[in-house]
């Protein structure tokens, strides 16, 4: 009864700034709201017993909060003098479209997929152990994935040193 309450909880939390982190208009504080989503994630992670994902989306994405907070610091204008234009009508309707679009696949991948069935149906070889799912990505043959994420580290370093090398040229 009390983890089904802390879950009703948790997703209101969710919800809420998951919605105020999209719609404010400030860039500090969407990125809070933002930090508040990650939390209650990571709530739910520690809710269902996963401490050692919940410990990681504190440490990895409160880590990528605080880089985007230095970096809407750095590369947004302080003075906001400047009068933004309103949205047009058609823009709004084009938003609102694809918002219900993006809403009506995510409900009908939901409703036509037996994701329950589709788990307990499969044969136990099938299932992948976290051990070997952890020694697939860290392996470097040919089945490994060590190689895509470094590269991907590489790229990411490769962005934050570009957009240092922006913000120093205002």
């Amino acid at each position: 009864m009390a983890t089904t309450i802390i879950f009703y909880i948790l997703a209101a939390i969710i919800l809420i700034c998951a919605f105020l982190a999209v719609t404010t208009k400030r860039i500090m504080r969407a990125a809070t709201y933002l930090l508040f989503v990650l939390f209650g994630t990571a709530g739910l992670y520690f809710l269902m017993g996963f401490t050692f994902l919940g410990s990681v989306q504190v440490m990895v994405y409160a880590g990528g909060v605080i880089v985007l907070y230095i970096f809407a610091l750095m590369l947004t204008e302080r003075q906001s003098t400047n009068e933004k234009s309103p949205i047009s009508l058609a823009k709004k309707m084009v938003a609102v479209m694809a918002s219900l679009g993006g809403a009506a696949m995510i409900l009908f991948v939901i409703l036509t997929h037996k994701f329950l069935d589709a788990a307990l149906s499969a044969p136990s070889e099938q299932l992948i152990s976290v051990k070997l799912l952890g020694q697939q990505i860290l392996a470097s043959g040919k089945y490994g994935y060590l190689l895509p994420f470094e590269a991907v580290s590489v790229l990411l370093l490769a962005c934050i040193i570009a957009g240092l090398i922006i913000a120093r040229k205002r």
